[in-house]
């Protein structure tokens, strides 16, 4: 069964920042392909920094690991956030994951909290980020 992500307008969900440590396959209709970086991820979404910009509006399938497994889905690029010279970095939002992806995705998201949260109880330092 397919999962149709939805956004609950009051309540916003977690973010993760990765800040380009997974690499993301993307393939854009037509077959066109191209790799990217993912800059913060959470269960409705993500930034990712490509080389450079896609439409706003395409429809895309990403890919990318986890320590829960790999995650498939289909996303809708968003508005590019910021610029550079040799990249951007640009939102996306999930449209349809199957429940498979989603749990994994779910499961990846709540260990990077739960160890974020114990490492900041632990001790005032965070610890970086492994997703």
């Amino acid at each position: 069964m397919t999962h149709f992500p939805r956004n609950i307008a009051n309540e916003r969900s977690h973010r993760v920042q990765l800040n380009g440590s997974i690499a993301a396959a993307l393939t854009a209709e037509g077959g066109r392909r191209a790799r990217a970086k993912l800059q913060s991820i959470s269960v409705n979404g993500g930034v990712l920094e490509l080389p450079r910009e896609l439409s706003t509006g395409d429809f895309i399938e990403i890919a990318f690991h986890t320590r829960s497994g790999a995650v498939r889905g289909m996303a809708e690029m968003l508005e590019p956030t910021r610029k550079f010279q040799s990249a951007c970095l640009q939102p996306f939002r999930f449209i349809a994951l199957a429940d498979d992806d989603h749990r994994k995705l779910r499961m990846a998201l709540q260990a990077v909290l739960d160890r974020d949260f114990l490492n900041q109880v632990a001790e005032p330092q965070q610890a970086p980020t492994r997703f």
